[in-house]
């Protein structure tokens, strides 16, 4: 499948919650998975960031420098269909980028460990269990599918806001 526009805000999908999906959508699975794969340092993608209103992600760490660096735990893919959060255990605040608010990262706090289910693309029901980055992933795509943003959960758009760094070419 060809990977797909990512939207931008100020687009209206990103500020609705996403409808359920009702079950696996193979098409939509791969068409998440080939968008994410395309956009460096993307770690995740939810169906509202290609223009669709329903409830479903990818998630995948596993190719984060820091992630592979530090030897962090992941679950590798995860695509999962009408997910949602079960529990959540402390939290921390740390800088979060989105492919759907390009021009900013922002401070944003989120539990540690998470407990999110949902349907795979195979139909079975999956119950992750994530800490971290990872945790953190999952947490930013759920919120995608609520109409949230992460400038949304920022304390102070003064201090926890910030115009992100573009760099034209990397110097060896």
């Amino acid at each position: 499948m060809p990977e797909r526009s990512v939207v931008q805000i100020p687009n209206e999908v990103l500020s609705q919650r996403a409808a359920a999906t009702g079950g696996p959508d193979a098409a939509l699975a791969a068409d998440l998975v080939d968008t994410m794969r395309v956009a460096p340092g993307c770690v995740g993608l939810a169906a509202p960031q290609i223009g669709v209103a329903r409830r479903a992600f990818a998630v995948d760490v596993s190719l984060n420098r820091a992630v592979q660096r530090n030897q962090w735990p992941h679950h590798g893919l995860i695509v999962l269909f009408d997910p949602e959060l079960l529990h959540t255990v402390g939290s921390e605040i740390r800088r979060e980028g989105c492919l759907s608010v390009p021009d900013f990262t922002a401070d944003v706090r989120r539990a540690l460990r998470v407990v999110v289910r949902g349907t795979d693309p195979d139909g079975h029901e999956r119950v992750i269990e994530a800490e971290g980055f990872e945790a953190r992933a999952l947490q930013h795509e759920l919120d995608h599918l609520d109409g949230t943003l992460i400038l949304d959960r920022v304390a102070s758009v003064r201090t926890d806001v910030f115009r992100r760094k573009r760099y034209e070419g990397r110097r060896e």
